[in-house]
């Protein structure tokens, strides 16, 4: 798969965790009245929001022309996922640190 064809979904998944998943995780840690979720709290619950999103992820699933494109979704999900658990991800970590500050 070229480098021109996997932009738009490394844009995407650059913005998902923390656009998507760190606002849905804040949202819920404010209305549930958790002004102190631990860190791995915060992880977890960005993780599940992001599997909420499984059917847009399989999208490609079925076609076999996108074969390669769904596989590269998938392996790029999953890393994503992992970055977040492990704390690697600066976006989602930087969101939990404004919630604690901020919340």
């Amino acid at each position: 798969m070229r480098q021109d064809q996997k932009f738009e979904i490394e844009r995407a998944f650059d913005l998902i965790p923390h656009v998507i998943g760190s606002s849905w995780a804040v949202t819920w840690f404010r209305f549930t009245g958790d002004r102190r979720p631990t860190r791995t709290e915060y992880r977890e619950r960005v993780i599940l929001y992001l599997d909420t999103l499984e059917p847009l992820f399989e999208k490609f699933a079925g076609e076999e022309d996108l074969r390669e494109v769904q596989d590269y979704v998938r392996r790029r999900k999953d890393g994503e996922i992992r970055r977040i658990a492990e704390g690697r991800n600066r976006e989602v970590e930087k969101r939990y640190d404004r919630y604690l500050d901020y919340g």
